[in-house]
This record gives C-alpha cells, sequence and structure tokens, in this order.
C-alpha cells in the first residue's frame, strides 16, 4: 500500500516558480530573524517598516507572476514581473531609508499588536498568493474563481510555508514550556491540513492524533499544577483554534468536492496560522507568560545603568560635583 501524497501540482514549467517561492520563504524566514533580534528588545520602527516593504514587494511579485497565467500576452505579463523584481529590489530600501527620517530610530510599543498583525497579516496573504499561484498554474484550464481559490489555500504550498515560517519563529521565540509545545502542535497541524483536502480519512485520522496527543499533554500539565492563571487565555485559545479547524475538516469531510468546504477548511487554517505569527512576533520582544524574558545586551545594560545612576544622584550632593568615570 503507497503512503497517500498531497499534490505538489509541479510541472517543469513551474521549476523558475518554484525558485522564487522557496527563495520567498527563506527570505522571510531571514527577515524575521533579523527584525526580532536575540536582544529580545522591542525592534525599531524603522526595522518593521523593512520588513513589511519586503513582504508587500514580494506580494506583488508574486501578482505579476500569476498573472503570467492570467493573461495571454506572455510578453507583457513578463514586462510586469520584471517590473516588480526592480520594485521588490528598489522599493524595500528607500522606504527603509525614508522610515530613519521619520521615525529616528523609535522602537515600536512592545505592549501593542498593531505592527506584529500587519507583519502577520501580510506574511499570510504572501504565501496565500504563492499556494493560489501554483494551483492555478498546475491545474487544468477552465477552473472557476472560488475552485482556483480552494485549490490554492488548501495547498503545500500555502500550507507548509506558513508551517516553515511558524516553526522558525517558535525555535527562536522565548516560550514556556507548554506554549512551545503547543505552538509546535500547530505548525504540525498545518503540515497534515493538505492531507484532510485531498484524502481526507487518513488526514482526519492524523489530526485526530495530533490533537489528542496535544490535549492529552495539557491535560496531564493542569492537573500536575503546572498551569498559572495567566495561561488560561493562551489554553483557551489554543482550544479554540483547534475547534475551529476539526469544524472545518468536517465539512470537507461531508463532501470532499466541495470547493466551498475546501475554501472554508483552508481559509480557517490561514486564520489559525496568522494568529499564531502574530502572537509568536508579539512574544519575541514581550516576554512569555511566566517570566518576561527582556535581556538586554551589554550596551543597552550600561546605558540603562548610567541612567539610574544619574536619575538617582541627589545634585546637592558632592560626588554630584565629581567627573563622571
Amino acid at each position: 500500500m503507497e503512503f497517500p501524497l498531497p499534490p505538489l501540482t509541479v510541472t517543469a514549467a513551474l521549476l523558475p516558480f518554484v525558485a522564487v517561492a522557496v527563495s520567498m520563504i527563506g527570505v522571510t524566514i531571514f527577515l524575521l530573524g533579523k527584525v526580532l533580534p536575540a536582544a529580545g528588545r522591542p525592534p525599531l520602527v524603522s526595522q518593521m517598516v523593512l520588513a513589511l516593504a519586503v513582504l508587500v514587494g514580494g506580494s506583488l511579485l508574486l501578482l505579476a507572476l500569476l498573472f503570467v497565467f492570467l493573461n495571454p500576452n506572455g510578453t507583457d505579463a513578463w514586462t510586469w514581473v520584471l517590473l516588480s523584481f526592480n520594485f521588490m529590489m528598489m522599493f524595500p530600501v528607500g522606504i527603509w531609508f525614508v522610515g530613519l527620517v521619520v521615525f529616528r530610530d523609535r522602537r515600536i510599543d512592545a505592549s501593542g499588536w498593531s505592527w506584529p498583525i500587519l507583519i502577520s497579516i501580510t506574511a499570510t496573504g504572501s504565501e496565500a498568493l504563492m499556494g493560489v499561484l501554483f494551483a492555478i498554474g498546475g491545474a487544468p484550464p477552465g477552473l472557476s474563481t472560488v475552485e482556483s481559490l480552494a485549490l490554492g489555500l488548501s495547498s503545500i504550498w500555502f500550507f507548509w510555508s506558513m508551517a516553515a515560517v511558524m516553526s522558525a519563529l517558535i525555535v527562536w521565540a522565548p516560550l514556556a514550556s507548554v506554549e512551545r509545545w503547543a505552538l509546535l502542535a500547530l505548525a504540525a497541524a498545518a503540515v497534515v491540513a493538505p492531507w484532510v483536502t485531498t484524502f481526507p480519512a487518513f488526514g482526519g485520522a492524523a489530526t485526530a492524533v495530533l490533537m489528542g496527543a496535544v490535549f492529552a499533554g495539557l491535560v496531564r500539565h493542569l492537573f500536575r499544577g503546572g498551569a498559572g492563571v495567566r495561561e488560561v487565555p493562551f489554553l483557551v485559545g489554543l482550544a479554540g483554534a483547534f475547534l475551529a479547524m476539526a469544524l472545518a475538516g468536517l465539512t470537507v469531510a461531508a463532501d470532499p468536492r466541495d470547493p466551498y468546504a475546501i475554501l472554508s477548511f483552508g481559509a480557517t487554517t490561514g486564520v489559525v496560522m496568522a494568529v499564531e505569527i502574530a502572537y509568536l512576533i508579539r512574544r519575541y520582544y514581550h516576554g512569555n507568560l511566566l517570566a518576561p524574558w527582556v535581556p538586554r545586551s551589554d550596551g543597552d545594560a550600561e546605558e540603562a545603568s548610567a541612567g539610574r545612576a544619574g536619575a538617582s544622584l541627589d545634585p546637592r550632593s558632592p560626588d554630584a560635583l565629581l567627573p563622571a568615570r
């Protein structure tokens, strides 16, 4: 018996597109690694502007590549690809320079959700475009818009690329043990997701085993008294994410050929993954649930120490008249 595999929908003509897609996944992971430095401090606004500009540029490049399949005039379509590629190369650098001038290297608000949500939506949208690109490029002609979107949002190019980004963030982010394993389980659910739409029985069984293992671990953690009050919202959100994906998966199992059911499952899973990425980005510089993780580099520590010393120094004290050392 052969192991069921979801279709890659890759032909020889799509190999250049594969190279672009794999490169963009690598660029996204590299970019997030640079935007979220190991020091654990909130990133600079200019850094987040640069990351957003690169992701937007990548999305425009994917739209131009998608236009190659939608436009019968191939020459015009490839012209747009070249223009988009040039835009992707130059626009982020320009917008980063403008960000330096406008925001003066101000750091983002560590308690805010605006930037994590914006980066997450942009990254998820880019990966969704990648899925649709390969769906339309590898599928037979004549698909409706709903069928194309359903095929794209259930493609391994969407799910697995998002799983790669989530896994990288989970490895880097400062997480409590429960958070790390639970979020890894969500990333694993994204890996299993393509089987749900192509082989519902196998995909449903794999997802059920995964969810059962996660909840068995969480129950064990709760009974051992390891969960604190501050973990409750996270655990409730985790249960809600798995429940939403399970319900969407059941609609696919009821009618595996219904494009609306497949589209609903892909969209639901995509939203869950986008929320996880936003959560991880904010957690990266905000600290974990149990103990805030905000280590500083040596230079930052010395700067903070000097600031505290200056603030605590009484100007009437004789020490205030001594030269700084």
